[in-house]
């Protein structure tokens, strides 16, 4: 195990918490790992009859730290690894999807409390789980184009099975919802007040077998949920799978939200921007989770050593001048060859498995 996780057993409840408050609880190998090896202990322990994922407070009591529940990944070491030779980045990758993909298949319930930021790996452990906790604090985003990257951890399933066009919409901007808007759309199951989230755990662990029943009685009406007032707008600027198809509908519109959009877009990568609008039309009609893992591993690979994903790490994260110079620059240099190329399978022997 690792200080960066705190497993135990409380009642007839597994518990893992997310412990590294000064990075947002951003998922490292060691913690992916910890989760794995906690769900296969107790797969067939009788005496374990749900699991809770949250996150630990800051020891400290700072709230600059005490806004999990998790940020995402090990960003700085997959671009390190990526401007090597990438072994610690896939490594890392192969890791991370099998706990999704665990998660995702589990028999006994999970409880994800996403109370706090909830973003890129984040969304990976939530998801799967099949009561999905989103508070006041919750803001759950898939902000991987603005680094050179991709919605992954099943990013492809999850957002291709929303409403309309909300999923390309979420994918391409990186759009921060809060938990009102991730419960209509079904990314929670329930909407709790922040200060009624102890309340709740303790109740599970009192009687793991209700807790549909506890969350139903703890959960409060959740405001409106403000991105459905654009659902109209984005349903027919983001109808094409074709990146320069949505770059000419939101220019063509008057509208503030286009206007807006359209510049929030032209800070995101072209490249990752097209890979991800594939990997939702892809996704859609994948025939299981495992095929999603797959393919997203053998897209990840790839990316991670692209230039647009190191330029972005440099950019938002190493030099913060939040400036990237993508390569190419705009959607009409990315061709389908350089994009039929990320995503070809891998070959036997190098593709994920579970």
């Amino acid at each position: 195990m690792t200080d960066e996780l705190i497993v135990t057993t409380e009642g007839a409840v597994g518990r893992i918490r997310l412990n590294r408050p000064r990075a947002l609880h951003a998922l490292t190998v060691a913690m992916c790992e910890g989760v794995l090896a906690a769900l296969e202990d107790w797969r067939g322990d009788d005496a374990v009859r749900a699991i809770i994922l949250d996150h630990a407070p800051s020891p400290d009591g700072d709230p600059k730290y005490s806004r999990g529940f998790c940020a995402g990944g090990d960003i700085r070491l997959l671009a390190e690894s990526g401007a090597g030779d990438g072994s610690a980045a896939r490594h890392f990758f192969a890791t991370e999807y099998r706990m999704n993909h665990r998660l995702f298949t589990y028999a006994k319930p999970i409880v994800a409390v996403m109370d706090g930021v909830t973003m890129g790996g984040g969304v990976g452990i939530s998801q799967p789980a099949r009561f999905r906790v989103a508070t006041e604090n919750t803001r759950l985003a898939m902000p991987e184009t603005g680094i050179g990257l991709f919605p992954d951890v099943g990013g492809g399933w999850y957002l291709s099975r929303l409403p309309g066009r909300i999923g390309q919409y979420l994918a391409l901007t990186g759009h921060r919802l809060d938990g009102a808007e991730a419960h209509a759309l079904g990314l929670a199951t329930h909407y709790l007040a922040a200060g009624r989230v102890e309340e709740a755990k303790a109740a599970i662990v009192a009687d793991p077998t209700a807790i549909e029943m506890v969350l139903d009685e703890l959960a409060a009406p959740p405001p409106a949920a403000r991105l459905l007032a654009e659902r109209q707008a984005i349903d027919r600027l983001f109808a094409s799978d074709e990146l320069e198809t949505v770059f000419a509908a939101l220019a063509a519109d008057d509208s503030d939200f286009a206007r807006t959009t359209l510049a929030t877009l032209a800070t995101k990568s072209p490249q990752t921007m097209k890979v991800s609008l594939r990997l939702l039309k892809e996704g859609a009609g994948m025939a299981s989770f495992a095929d999603e893992m797959r393919q997203e591993y053998a897209v990840a690979s790839r990316v991670v050593q692209r230039h647009d994903f190191l330029e972005g790490v440099r950019a938002v994260i190493v030099d913060k001048d939040n400036a990237p110079r993508w390569d190419p620059a705009t959607p009409e240099a990315v061709s389908d060859h350089v994009i039929d190329q990320i995503f070809a399978p891998l070959p036997e022997g190098e593709a994920w498995v579970p």
